[in-house]
């Protein structure tokens, strides 16, 4: 069968007793997945929380990587992977484990394979998954990073209002991206982790990226420090000294436009972000809460460096909310829209 026009997108449905599943369902039946989505999970399972929210839903399984055709709302392809045991809203099953792992694994090979253009992802209980025996797991960026075998990958999220800026830079009203040094580290190992190679692979990969998938012909990044002050000429600390303002001063003489190392204290505010096109934070919960006050439910995680567009939801998978039809799909909304976008503009297709 012949590729569709529009960018083939795999959805995996997340951890099954979260909300990413009713998520889904209430996206495809609202008619609000981009053309192209293909389900990656139980069909069961989507049914079943279809039914729990009483919302009209027919799903069409697809041999694994068969192309979708045309759907309508209240529709959904799915490519099935089945769950290993049964689940309810709001309880983890350990066994479950293997089946969110399944999904990811197969939504990365449709687009190695080249059925897929690009990974959007609900959220996953990294908790069970290393209670399952999967000690070394670190979450969706750190997995999709390894299958791909590439070097480095780099966590940036974005509010909704950011994700068709391009050219336009800061906008203003919450518009902001916010990248990540280091990801899901310990706060007392982050320090050890921002090194100038790290950096440097880092820095390169956003500067592509942001031209790659979002347009942006030549990127202007604001850089954090990561000491108080920016470690006020090293009195309180020699990182931005001996390491981040080498970096920077190295890749300026390449021609990168990049402000910094800034303190992080003012660096997100309207007169050092004008003009900027993302902001890059030394680590997670230095730049995210700014990101999410500023838009949360109305954000996408996105794993920059990856061979495709892979996007995510800005939160997790919400047992407490599960099953009772009350959770927001904004955040998925806009990363599955993201996702089409990205891929549309990154022509990521095999030829």
């Amino acid at each position: 069968m012949a590729r569709p026009a529009d960018p083939v997108l795999a959805l995996t449905t997340g951890e099954p007793a979260g909300i990413g599943p009713e998520l889904v369902v209430a996206l495809a039946a609202a008619g609000e997945l981009p053309a192209g989505t293909v389900a990656v999970g139980d069909p069961a399972l989507l049914a079943e929380r279809a039914a729990g929210l009483g919302v009209p839903l027919t799903l069409h399984e697809l041999a694994p990587g068969e192309a979708p055709s045309a759907q309508a709302s209240g529709e959904l392809p799915v490519w099935p992977v089945a769950l290993r045991v049964p689940s309810r809203p709001g309880t983890l099953a350990v066994a479950n484990a293997a089946y969110v792992l399944e999904t990811l694994d197969v939504a990365i090979r449709t687009c190695r394979d080249g059925h897929a253009d690009g990974v959007v992802t609900a959220p996953l209980h990294k908790g069970v998954i290393i209670e399952a025996g999967h000690t070394g797991f670190r979450g969706h960026t750190e997995y999709l990073r390894d299958a791909c075998g590439v070097d480095e990958v780099v966590m940036m999220l974005a509010t909704d209002r950011a994700l068709h800026a391009c050219e336009a830079g800061w906008q203003g009203g919450g518009a902001l991206r916010v990248a990540l040094a280091t990801t899901h580290l310990p706060l007392r190992e982050v320090a050890d982790a921002v090194t100038a190679p790290r950096l440097e692979r880092v820095l390169r990969v956003l500067h592509a990226d942001l031209t790659r998938w979002f347009g942006v012909a030549c990127p202007r990044i604001a850089v954090s420090g990561l000491n108080p002050h920016a470690g006020e000429g090293g009195h309180l600390g020699f990182e931005e000294r001996d390491v981040i303002v080498p970096v920077l001063e190295a890749l300026r003489r390449e021609g990168f436009t990049l402000d910094g190392p800034l303190p992080a204290d003012t660096l997100f505010t309207p007169r050092h972000l004008a003009g900027v096109d993302a902001v890059l934070a030394m680590y997670h919960d230095q730049g995210l809460p700014v990101l999410k006050y500023a838009g949360f439910g109305r954000a996408a995680n996105i794993t920059l460096g990856l061979p495709f567009p892979r996007t995510s939801v800005d939160h997790g998978t919400a047992l407490d909310l599960a099953g009772r039809g009350v959770a927001d799909p904004g955040s998925l909304r806009v990363a599955t829209a993201l996702a089409a976008d990205m891929a549309s503009r990154g022509a990521c297709r095999p030829t």
